[in-house]
């Protein structure tokens, strides 16, 4: 299947996410996940299945796919205004004119309710231009949204007033002012809330503003000259080469050929000191050159950049909803039928019941209407999603899906790997036996059979130890949590792994690798490894939040027990195979939520089973693909950022829905009784997501560590 991504505008709210949701899953789609903040559609496009029908058919429920270009799009047709600041600026001359009327002193002419039908007509024309149609199509989609609630309480007031009109029934039964004041007000509302909420997409678009720059080309003339031209990063392809200087930005993500520089690379990792990079170093595209020059060569474009693949990442977690979202999606689904009945109920209680006159009831019964936010609850939980993704991106921290942001809460227990999670992983040989083996052929099997694994201290050896003659193996495997194993053309059986490996050795776990021939140890190597500086801070920090610490390793109890005693881990399991830290990781859950944080191979299974995955960015594939979050500062510094994210994040949804049922629960009864005026009610109804936005943004300058 093809996996569609797409930007759609139009989308107000999570009922506009529902109703395009909706219309795709009734569609056979697979996969749909709607972002109305960020505007982002994503789905896996079936067989048989045209995108351009279903672009029709987003553009038929009253939305707009902006950023398609293989397949036409048919968009709704153009219209006069393009935002409602616009739609507000025209109607505010219009409604104060009709405000007049309302003061201490009559204006004479005002009190013609022909001249106020031909005021207000011009504001009511705009306002069921976009309430009206948007409530129509919501209603063909089956999900009726806010729009609804607004073109009926605006239309009540103006029929009403219309008929008071045309009857001549006099000035008590005209009330144009309300119509015109809920629909400009409601612009005003709507224009602040999205100025609101899009601040919440912050950081991101900074991310994204990096994805388009300017770069330097290098091309050749015919006689092998270097030329130089600049172009925009878009036109650059894998393979290119291009020149970089000081101050520079890194357009795409490129190997350096020649020279070296220090790169700031705080876009993608939180760490504003610049790294230096010299010959064969990478440069990840929308970092910054702060002092050298290099000539390098593209690696990836596009959507394979690793900036790119960070934006989609956290534009899919966006798009996830939390369990706690589930209950305010159900709700408000079904939230604009109730309150049409609440405002019904409320009209005929007041009218027959407590003896109100029909122009008061009415007026109560449009406050009701107009006073609800469904919009409210629906942005309860992706504004705070989107500030706290953002700001984690910000700072290096990839959240996969925004479940772990709500996960992350009832942590108890942090699980370590040792090696490039505590420790650096960057190894150097300190040692090693080759019993009776002559030396150079010690070092020719140790290398022949590193060369094919891909763990650091496979890395180092193969690097430290490169021979040209190494040994064709009949059968060569790597044994995950063990070593490579490894058979010769004359049938012997070679081993290089930990004390896990199954054969006798004289001193079992002294030492970081054995050499093992048909079961018999020939000979050992050690490797040191230097413990990363900020391990001992982040565990004493977890400490303090009452969060066990656990050591979870394949090495030797000797080696596990000393960098956990270095770094002051409570409690260590050492000398573990993969299916083993599966186990610990099972009994661990079932006691407490458990984070893992790992980055090798072997860990993956367990980063799979954990309450929470974390891994690094340097960290193996298989480790960042089973995490589900991943540190990209090359580190674990950020792990207390990513909890505390995580935490403040779920406690600032929490309070958004609590404010927005309070605030649906307080203001309809209110409405409903006649102390709310239908125009102080759209502008209470529309600053009531303003306040929601507002407690989001808090998390990106509020202490979270």
């Amino acid at each position: 299947m093809e996996k569609v991504e797409w930007k759609v505008e139009g989308m107000d709210c999570t009922n506009c996410a529902l109703t395009i949701s909706k219309y795709l899953n009734k569609e056979g789609l697979k996969n749909v996940k709607v972002n109305f903040i960020g505007g982002e559609v994503t789905f896996d496009l079936n067989e048989g299945k045209s995108k351009e029908q279903l672009a029709k058919g987003i553009t038929g429920l009253g939305y707009s796919v902006v950023n398609e270009t293989k397949v036409a799009i048919s968009k709704p047709p153009t219209k006069i205004f393009t935002n409602h600041l616009q739609r507000f600026l025209f109607c505010l001359p219009f409604t104060a004119v009709l405000m007049l009327h309302m003061l201490p002193w009559h204006i004479h002419f005002l009190m013609n309710p022909w001249i106020q039908l031909a005021i207000c007509l011009p504001v009511y024309m705009v306002g069921m231009g976009y309430f009206g149609v948007s409530a129509i199509k919501s209603l063909r989609g089956g999900i009726p949204n806010m729009n609804v609630l607004i073109a009926i309480g605006a239309t009540a007031a103006f029929v009403y007033s219309l008929i008071g009109t045309v009857g001549n029934f006099g000035m008590d039964y005209v009330f144009y002012e309300t119509t015109a004041t809920i629909i400009t007000l409601v612009f005003l509302g709507e224009w602040v809330e999205h100025k609101s909420v899009s601040t919440t997409q912050k950081e991101l678009n900074k991310l994204a503003a990096q994805q388009k720059v300017m770069a330097n080309m290098i091309a050749f003339d015919d006689e092998h000259k270097e030329n130089i031209f600049p172009v925009e990063n878009t036109q650059l392809r894998t393979g290119d080469l291009i020149l970089i200087k000081t101050g520079e930005q890194v357009p795409m993500d490129c190997k350096i050929l020649w020279g070296d520089a220090h790169v700031n690379e705080a876009l993608l990792t939180g760490e504003s000191n610049p790294v230096h990079k010299q010959k064969k170093d990478a440069l990840i595209g929308g970092s910054l050159l702060t002092d050298g020059t290099v000539k390098a060569q593209v690696t990836a474009t596009g959507k394979d950049t690793v900036l790119s693949n960070i934006l989609n990442l956290v534009k899919q977690a966006q798009g996830e909803k939390p369990p706690i979202q589930q209950l305010a999606d159900k709700i408000s689904a079904v939230f604009v039928p109730v309150v049409l009945g609440i405002s019904v109920l409320t009209f005929l209680l007041n009218y027959f019941v407590a003896d109100i006159d029909a122009t008061s009831s009415l007026m109560r019964s449009i406050a009701v209407l107009v006073i609800s936010c469904p919009c409210a609850m629906g942005l309860a939980t992706p504004a705070a999603i989107a500030v706290g993704l953002g700001r984690a991106a910000k700072n290096g921290i990839l959240f996969r899906n925004a479940k772990s942001l709500e996960l992350f809460k009832g942590i108890k227990t942090v699980v370590f790997d040792k090696t490039g999670t505590l420790t650096k992983g960057e190894f150097t040989i300190s040692g090693f036996d080759a019993g009776t083996m002559p030396e150079d052929e010690f070092k020719r099997i140790v290398f022949s059979l590193e060369k094919y694994s891909n763990h650091p201290i496979a890395k180092v050896i193969s690097t430290n130890w490169k021979i040209n003659n190494s040994i064709a193996w009949k059968k060569i495997e790597e044994i995950k949590g063990i070593g490579m194993k490894g058979e010769d053309a004359d049938g012997n059986i070679y081993q290089l792994g930990n004390n896990n490996t199954g054969a006798s050795t004289n001193n079992k776990g002294a030492h970081t690798a054995y050499l093992i021939k048909n079961n018999e140890s020939i000979g050992w190597l050690d490797l040191a490894d230097e413990i990363r500086e900020e391990s001992k801070q982040v565990i004493s920090y977890l400490h303090s939040i009452n969060i066990k610490t656990i050591l979870l390793s394949g090495d030797s109890l000797e080696r596990c027990k000393k960098v956990a005693d270095a770094v002051g881990i409570d409690q260590v399991f050492a000398q573990q195979k993969p299916e083993e830290k599966l186990i610990v990781i099972e009994q661990l859950n079932k006691a407490n939520p458990t984070a893992m944080v790992g980055d090798g191979i072997n860990d993956a299974p367990a980063l799979a089973k954990a309450t929470i995955g974390i891994s690094m960015s340097d960290a193996s594939q298989l480790a960042m693909q089973t995490a589900q979050v991943v540190l990209m500062n090359k580190g674990i510094q950020h792990l207390p950022l990513a909890l505390g994210l995580g935490k403040h994040t779920f406690a600032t949804i929490k309070q958004n829905l609590f404010w927005a049922f309070i605030y649906n629960i307080v203001a309809i009864p209110i409405a409903a009784v006649g102390l709310l005026h239908p125009g102080v009610a759209a502008l209470a109804m529309g600053f009531s997501d303003v306040v929601l936005a507002i407690n989001s943004i808090r998390l990106n300058y509020r202490k979270v560590v």
